[in-house]
């Protein structure tokens, strides 16, 4: 029994040597939809989220679902607490390959206009439809800040 119990602690480790992972190295291929909804400090941590993901993952395919009231850094003007604007932040997450999706019923009942949103977002029917289609069918992992 203790042999073969050897045998098999041999076989898991050969296993996670050659899984082709590494918990020291996580650059690879993550999809993961960053969820907001909650406002400007949400988005102000979420935004730090991802620049932390990025650095640490470059290759990371994220894409940033905002509705409700996580809409509102991504409008033409907005600033967080130390007066940065939200769309320099945008601009340079969106070069490196972060998606944008503003929630249109999010717009409908809030009577918002497609104008006065920067031009770097994308427009989906809804945010949290979106959110269960990126998970469901595209493999995405969720995070919410």
């Amino acid at each position: 029994m203790r042999k073969l119990t050897g045998i098999l602690a041999v076989l898991a480790i050969a296993g996670c040597a050659n899984s082709g992972g590494s918990l020291t190295d996580p650059v690879g291929a993550d999809k993961v939809v960053y969820h907001l909804n909650e406002g400007l400090p949400q988005a102000t941590n979420g935004l730090r989220n991802i620049r932390n993901h990025l650095e640490v993952n470059p290759k990371a395919q994220i894409v940033v679902v905002a509705h409700a009231q996580g809409v509102d850094y991504l409008m033409k003007g907005k600033k967080d607490a130390a007066g940065n604007p939200y769309e320099v932040i945008v601009q340079d997450l969106k070069s490196q390959g972060v998606k944008f999706d503003v929630c249109e019923i999010t717009l409908r009942n809030r009577k918002l206009t497609k104008d006065q949103f920067i031009e770097e977002v994308v427009y989906v029917p809804s945010g949290v439809a979106e959110i269960a289609r990126l998970q469901q069918r595209e493999g995405f992992s969720y995070l919410r800040p």
